[in-house]
């Protein structure tokens, strides 16, 4: 797991902030979910087989004897949220995000921490292909605005629970040809999850399964056309996008269309942001029969790409530097009234040498240095010097520090 340290949490508020902003847009509110659920929450739907159910999951029991998890995933919890507080009796249409930390026990690698982050979206109840493609232009208009222009869009299908079986069959047929040359976990996991064998990154399972037919040969006319419209409306929007026909989701709720953006600066786990269609997960999870479509990013990921070059931190539009116990005093009940006008203000409690104290006001990159000391309290007045350039003006000292004030605000 990972600290992320005051010189990164600039970074990481822009990025939630710019969310925040793009996806306001689109017309999406923000929720916020409990990091704990119930544990069959994740088993009905993300799916027992799944290596996130299987292996990934941190589960324990309170003292009740309930067993509860720290959530893996952000839509299983939306969904719940949806259903127990009865969003749908408002109105079915919901669009929905959040952002927060997410758990699984994985291998940790590039961008990839036992606690994650996730920023993600939801929108409930609408079925229209137009919403995928809505969806995804959404989430390019994301990147955009983080300045990370280096990403691909890849999409595809994997059908409905109407056309799907025959395909899983199919694949099921065609691994057990291959049984041999596949990784200890496809071998125990082609019959109740085979799609996930064609997202297997060992190079034996690549290589075994390269000639598996894809799940675009089996779709019914429905989900065909469903994926044709997606991409004509991609078309329209002139969104740039691939087709790949391996790509599959590890979780079991996916249906329909699915997507990534992937990256080459990333290795192997090149996916900065995937999600799609869950038509059933609401049915599924005791709602109503609603259908739904989302996506997710990798907070660490996007920080990882983005990088903290260029991002300084925001120091004090002024220190006091204050010589004497009567400047001190006076120093911090000029800070404190200028804290509570919105100017970042600082000093040193310690009140060293004025050299000691002007070297502090340099390391935390202030704007602006009051000297005061007891000369200047004498006489009412103490020089504000300009720590870009070096000059200095007089500022007229009044008990209530409006000069002060009115002096940072005019020059912010």
């Amino acid at each position: 797991m990972n600290d992320i340290l005051p010189a990164e949490t600039p970074l990481w508020q822009e990025l939630e902030a710019t969310a925040r902003r793009v996806f306001s847009f689109y017309g999406f509110r923000e929720i916020r979910t409990p990091i704990v659920e119930k544990t069959e929450l994740f088993c009905r739907s993300i799916g027992e087989t799944t290596d996130i159910v299987e292996k990934e999951m941190y589960t324990f029991e309170d003292r009740n004897g309930q067993s509860l998890t720290l959530r893996p995933e952000g839509t299983a919890p939306v969904m719940r949220s949806y259903i127990q507080h009865r969003m749908h009796a408002v109105d079915q249409v919901a669009k929905l995000f959040y952002c927060g930390p997410m758990f699984r026990y994985e291998r940790p690698q590039k961008g990839r921490y036992r606690q994650f982050h996730q920023i993600g979206a939801e929108v409930i109840g609408i079925d229209d292909p137009k919403i995928d493609a809505q969806v995804l232009a959404m989430l390019l208009h994301y990147f955009d605005s983080i300045g990370l222009l280096d990403v691909e869009l890849q999409i595809n299908s994997l059908g409905c629970p109407q056309c799907r079986p025959d395909y899983r069959d199919n694949l099921i047929r065609f691994i057990e040809q291959r049984l041999d040359q596949l990784c200890d976990d496809c071998r125990r996991r082609y019959v109740t999850n085979p799609l996930r064998v064609l997202d297997c990154k060992v190079p034996g399972c690549l290589a075994a399964t390269a000639e598996a037919s894809s799940v675009l040969d089996h779709l019914c006319s429905d989900c065909e056309e469903h994926f044709r419209q997606v991409r004509l409306h991609l078309e329209s929007l002139r969104l740039p996008f691939s087709v790949n026909p391996r790509m599959v989701r590890g979780l079991d709720y996916y249906t329909k269309t699915t997507f990534e953006l992937v990256t080459r600066h990333l290795g192997a786990q090149s996916a900065v942001a995937a999600g799609g269609r869950y038509d059933g997960l609401i049915r599924q999870l005791g709602g109503p029969d609603l259908p739904g479509i989302g996506f997710a990013m990798g907070v660490e990921r996007l920080a990882l790409l983005k990088g903290t070059d260029g991002l300084k931190p925001e120091g004090p539009e002024i220190f006091i530097a204050a010589l004497g116990e009567d400047a001190a005093r006076e120093a911090f009940r000029l800070m404190s009234l200028l804290q509570r006008n919105g100017i970042r203000a600082e000093m040193d409690y310690r009140c060293g040498s004025l050299k000691s104290q002007l070297r502090r006001a340099d390391k935390l990159q202030a704007r602006r240095v009051l000297i005061l000391g007891e000369d200047e309290l004498g006489r009412g007045s103490a020089p504000l010097r300009d720590m870009n350039d070096g000059s200095q003006r007089d500022i007229r000292l009044d008990p209530k520090g409006l000069n002060l004030l009115n002096e940072l605000k005019s020059n912010a």
